[in-house]
């Protein structure tokens, strides 16, 4: 059984995907925290990604309340691309310079970037637990009466 043809499941996987490309991007930046001119990047929001405005392959999902505050939002939209093989190349990065420019150009403030990734990792911890519940809610729905 492939749990990608389920819409939920596929929109979960997409969303996996996004959150681990930001999370390497993130680690980029604070790699490059030294690096002489160097303006860190991340990616668009999930829901600024291609593909995203289609009502028809969408699914809500809602982000942990605790994340209120540095996201701004109480859901996201995840929909369903049709090419997630590739993480990379799924999703279209931009540069973000962060708040402050240090004499040597670089522009990586490392507590932004430590917040950035501490948001990406509860949203991905958030999105791994519905995808579990998910999977048990499915496994009890073909599961035997009385077995």
């Amino acid at each position: 059984m492939d749990l990608t043809g389920i819409p939920l499941f596929a929109a979960l996987k997409h969303k996996l995907g996004y959150l681990s490309e930001r999370e390497k991007m993130i680690s980029q930046n604070v790699a490059n925290a030294s690096t002489p001119g160097f303006t860190p990047t991340d990616l668009k929001p999930f829901s600024d990604q291609p593909g995203m405005n289609s009502k028809s392959n969408a699914v809500m999902l809602a982000q942990p309340k605790g994340d209120a505050g540095i996201s701004g939002g109480g859901a996201s939209m995840i929909a369903i691309a049709g090419n997630t093989e590739d993480p990379s190349k799924a999703f279209v990065s931009e540069a973000a310079p962060d708040s402050e420019t240090t004499l040597n150009g670089n522009q990586v403030v490392l507590e932004e970037q430590m917040l950035k990734m501490n948001q990406a990792r509860s949203e991905y911890d958030a999105a791994i637990g519905f995808y579990q519940k998910s999977l048990s809610m499915l496994q009890l729905a073909i599961k035997k009466p009385g077995g």
